[in-house]
């Protein structure tokens, strides 16, 4: 039988729906935090969909450049979600509106976010307070909120809460959120789901609410932020994962594959150790994110 004969048949006895599933690609942009000396960039995500950059998951100092670097699009761009307000989460927002004014883009580009609390302002006034004419920060950007550009950014804000619930239906992409406990500021874990296949965000968070395990249930991909090592305690721990956490929620989740990203200078060097204590639970495959790196979902 020749090869284009043997291809032929495959193509024929493979179900439809497999054939139908759209190509994959997690890119990390930025797989550090907000100290400087790490040389990374701050949190920031892209997920490849056939080959355009449809999700931007936030978006810290140097993302911007990097979203350069990966040949990411911003008239590609679906929607954009914040997992909290932190500036090593949202810096780079600014840059990438104001990039926008050189392209083409006519669709409205939604941003999603938590809601507000007494440290934080809600999602869509934190972007008010960035871009709204005569108020603020950068108030000459204000014709993307007030209908005159080409194009609006439209902020909502999601209720924190420990159950999970659908936020963005678009053709294959379904997202959901879910509340996670990141120490006194409102954040959110992110699952997006495309066709059969899924990547899981958990932010910034220390594993309090146990809503993680839950949103990222048998996801391809959880990328979970490896912020504090092995015996953190005070402040850091109660922002952040531990590595034992990590491995707990990957395992109880039944993940496919662990992505390590929001690498700092107090976790980088401690790699090893990171494993030996995920491994203590979950032991599939395992990544440490660096900048750019890409994950694909086969």
């Amino acid at each position: 039988m020749t090869k284009f004969k043997k291809t032929l048949l495959l193509l024929l006895l493979t179900p439809l729906f497999l054939l139908a599933q759209p190509k994959v690609v997690l890119q990390v942009l930025g797989s550090g935090g907000p100290e400087s000396g790490d040389k990374r960039a701050s949190s920031g995500y892209i997920i490849w969909i056939n080959g355009k950059s449809s999700v931007l998951v936030d978006f810290g100092g140097g993302a911007s450049l990097r979203f350069e670097e990966a040949g990411a699009k911003i008239e590609d761009l679906d929607v954009i979600l914040l997992t909290h307000l932190h500036i090593d989460h949202t810096a780079d927002l600014p840059a990438l509106l104001k990039s926008s004014f050189f392209i083409k883009r006519t669709k409205d580009l939604p941003v999603y976010g938590p809601v507000n609390n007494h440290f934080m302002p809600s999602t869509e006034n934190f972007i008010e307070r960035l871009f709204e004419n005569n108020k603020g920060a950068w108030e000459y950007m204000g014709d993307y909120l007030d209908g005159r550009a080409s194009f609006q950014l439209k902020a909502h804000s999601i209720k924190l809460t420990k159950n999970i619930k659908t936020i963005y239906r678009k053709g294959n992409i379904i997202i959901q959120a879910v509340g996670v406990h990141h120490g006194s500021i409102p954040a959110i874990a992110y699952r997006v789901n495309i066709g059969r296949k899924s990547i899981t965000f958990s932010g910034d968070m220390n594993g309090a609410y146990h809503t993680l395990e839950k949103l990222a249930k048998n996801t391809n991909i959880l990328v979970a932020h490896n912020a504090v090592p092995k015996g953190a305690s005070g402040v850091g721990a109660n922002l952040h994962m531990t590595p034992f956490t990590i491995g707990e929620i990957a395992h109880k989740a039944g993940i496919k594959s662990l992505v390590l990203s929001h690498r700092m200078l107090r976790t980088l060097k401690k790699g090893s150790e990171t494993r030996r204590e995920i491994r203590k639970n979950y032991k599939g495959p395992l990544k440490f994110a660096n900048d750019l790196s890409v994950y694909r979902i086969k």
